[in-house]
């Protein structure tokens, strides 16, 4: 046993939330989400020796299902490796605001599962890290699966479709809405309608054809009408707003967080003129009342610096890179730099020396 280390990113809320049906046709609920590279939680686990107490203790305290997550972890690695069965303490820093639909608590469990494989020398699959996840905090994000676009049973902890290779690229301009207060996901009751299933099943197929064609407007289409849908269940105020905004601004859609209080507006990464669409965007959201907090890319190792949810000061969006400080690790040399649009609100303060 050694101190093992974990992280894992977040998300930006849903492109698809719905009831499908699985392999068996059995309605299900499942959800397709946006990723980003940043921000991302980061763990440390520590364990005790066999003769120790059986728990584990999280720093900081409020991250308890971080903490119950590296108890069950260290259950599987026991039950899958035969490794001692311990207790240890539990580091867990950075990641997403809770309660915004960015998948913060996932973040958290599965960095902290990761950190308890690597300590304990096992490796666990992603459908493992899943259901750890899922006992752990009863609903998950698919974020140990990577950034392959899935149709993922959040309280099943399994995968419905693997709808493609990747999605096709987008630039998406991130703010908050509802004043970015925070909500209780696992509250949320959302009740299915007769004829959902053929509704959700419809956009399933048409998303799976956007990915195959890359087609980031099919794409955007179908994160539209989702996010139209989910009106009854998680109603946003701004949601005219977001539409008028994509519209006037070149975008190819809206998406949002099924169950928080981000939002996006999504462009074609490809699309001639980007920068000055997304400025507009971003002076759109604010003239709104709305809070753009990053621009960001969805193309695996992309994405923005770490969320600062304070539009105080209004960023440049050219010239922007992400530079590694001696706290934020640098990439590993397979991923790729962002690219020059993305930022943060406010933007960061320029390097003193």
């Amino acid at each position: 046993m050694t101190v093992g280390t974990g992280q894992a990113t977040c998300h930006h809320g849903e492109i698809l939330q719905g009831v499908f049906l699985d392999e068996r046709g059995r309605p299900t609920r499942g959800l397709v989400t946006l990723p980003m590279a940043e921000p991302r939680t980061r763990a440390v686990f520590t364990p005790f020796s066999a003769r120790a107490p059986r728990h584990v203790v999280v720093d900081p305290p409020d991250r308890a299902k971080a903490a119950r997550a590296a108890e069950l972890a260290v259950r599987e690695c026991a039950r899958v490796a035969g490794v001692p069965w311990v207790g240890g303490f539990l580091s867990v820093r950075g990641g997403a605001r809770p309660g915004l639909g960015m998948g913060s608590s996932t973040s958290d469990v599965t960095a902290a599962v990761r950190a308890v494989a690597a300590g304990l020398g096992v490796e666990l699959p992603p459908e493992s890290v899943a259901r750890v996840a899922v006992a752990a905090e009863g609903a998950s994000d698919p974020v140990m699966f990577g950034d392959r676009p899935l149709l993922f049973a959040q309280r099943e902890g399994r995968v419905l479709e693997e709808l493609g290779p990747a999605l096709p690229e987008m630039a998406v301009v991130g703010c908050l809405t509802g004043s970015g207060q925070p909500v209780d996901t696992l509250s949320l009751k959302g009740n299915a309608r007769r004829g959902d299933i053929a509704v959700y099943e419809r956009l399933r197929a048409a998303l799976r054809t956007a990915i195959t064609e890359a087609d980031v407007a099919g794409v955007g289409h179908v994160s539209t009408e989702s996010a139209i849908l989910n009106q009854r269940v998680l109603p946003k105020d701004e949601l005219g707003t977001l539409r008028e905004a994509a519209r006037e601004c070149g975008a190819v859609g809206i998406q949002v967080a099924h169950s928080g209080n981000v939002a996006g507006v999504l462009f074609d990464a490809a699309a001639p003129g980007l920068v000055e669409r997304l400025e507009a965007a971003v002076d759109r959201l604010e003239a709104a009342g709305l809070t753009p907090h990053r621009v960001f890319s969805t193309a695996t190792g992309s994405g923005a610096l770490p969320a600062v949810a304070d539009p105080s000061a209004r960023p440049v969006l050219t010239g922007v890179t992400s530079t590694p400080t001696p706290s934020t690790p640098a990439p590993p040399p397979s991923i790729t730099s962002e690219p020059p649009w993305t930022t943060t609100f406010p933007k960061p303060s320029p390097d003193p020396t």
